[in-house]
């Protein structure tokens, strides 16, 4: 897939689905699915859990428009920043960040991300400049597919049915989607975030489609793990990556993509040895080797109980055994 920040480089002409798309939850993928050029069976649809990818802006293989004569490039267009980030000056944690993103994209089917720079002047133009300037003008766009609660231009003033109205001058489709799950609740970001703050694990799943992962390196920590007979993997997730909330989870994990292993994580400032700043901290059931420098996807599973201060570490090791005793229970009895 063609990742770029830049509107002179994106592939033309486009098929356009636009919004920030943090999370690419099931509301997302309906916003997408308009732009397809190709349907994907099941088995073609690759594993969203797989390890990411190392994607620069710019730096990726472009598809041929010589294989493809007369090709409409399915392009997502989102804004970096996001347009909250901008205003505010504060840093958004992410439901995936940018190698998460692109994977699950490109599982979905799209030619290209267009990742446009959010400044004063993308932000002052108004709905009609934005949709002749941007999306007409500098992307050739011949369809458009936005949810319907978009919101673009100066100020936020026009809706999807103005871009739809808009677009409609210059003979452009525009596909309106609702978003709502299946108990008729809307879907967003924000109410992933919520659930996952609650650590409502299976609301998450029902919203996103899969399981919330997080992926990061193994990097050394303070090893006090294998002095209780419990060594852990400090996973180094990046740094805008959204935690769900502090506490002990039964896992799946993926090394380097493959070998599904099962195991409990620890989240937290771990206060029982007078931790000051948050980890990840995994432990596998069945995994003796070295991990440094290994990427995991730590696939979420069962939330099982919130952090706590133990009073001594006999008391913290008791308590993970009974842990992993819950987490094997949970785990295979949902064997996938």
């Amino acid at each position: 897939m063609w990742v770029t920040s830049s509107l002179t480089n994106a592939l033309t002409p486009t098929a356009i689905a636009l919004g920030n798309f943090d999370g690419i939850h099931l509301g997302h993928q309906e916003v997408i699915r308009p732009i397809l050029h190709r349907s994907k069976n099941q088995e073609e649809v690759r594993s969203f859990l797989s390890y990411p990818l190392s994607v620069p802006a710019d730096t990726q293989t472009p598809i041929s428009s010589a294989d493809r004569p007369e090709h409409i490039y399915s392009t997502v267009v989102t804004f970096n920043p996001h347009p909250q980030e901008f205003f505010t000056g504060k840093k958004r944690s992410l439901l995936t960040p940018l190698d998460e993103k692109v994977q699950q994209l490109q599982a979905l089917g799209v030619d290209q991300l267009i990742r446009i720079p959010f400044t004063w002047n993308l932000a002052s133009l108004s709905p009609q400049d934005f949709v002749e300037k941007i999306l007409i003008q500098q992307l050739c766009c011949q369809q458009i597919s936005v949810g319907e609660n978009f919101c673009f231009g100066k100020q936020r003033t026009g809706t999807a049915k103005d871009l739809k109205a808009i677009a409609a001058s210059f003979d452009i489709p525009v596909t309106i989607v609702p978003i709502y799950a299946r108990g008729g609740d809307r879907i967003s970001s924000s109410a992933i975030r919520q659930a996952l703050e609650n650590g409502d694990l299976q609301r998450a799943q029902e919203l996103l489609g899969r399981p919330y992962t997080l992926t990061g390196t193994v990097v050394k920590g303070q090893q006090l793990g294998r002095t209780i007979g419990f060594p852990t993997a400090n996973v180094a997730v990046p740094a805008e990556k959204f935690l769900p909330a502090n506490g002990v989870y039964a896992v799946r994990v993926f090394v380097q993509g493959v070998d599904n292993h099962l195991g409990v994580m620890n989240i937290g400032v771990r206060p029982t040895v007078s931790g000051t700043h948050p980890s990840v901290e995994v432990y596998l059931f069945d995994w003796s080797g070295d991990l440094y420098g290994e990427t995991l996807t730590v696939q979420l599973e069962k939330f099982l109980r919130p952090e706590k201060k133990f009073a001594s570490l006999d008391e913290l090791k008791a308590q993970i055994q009974l842990d992993c005793t819950a987490a094997k229970e949970e785990l295979q009895g949902n064997t996938k």
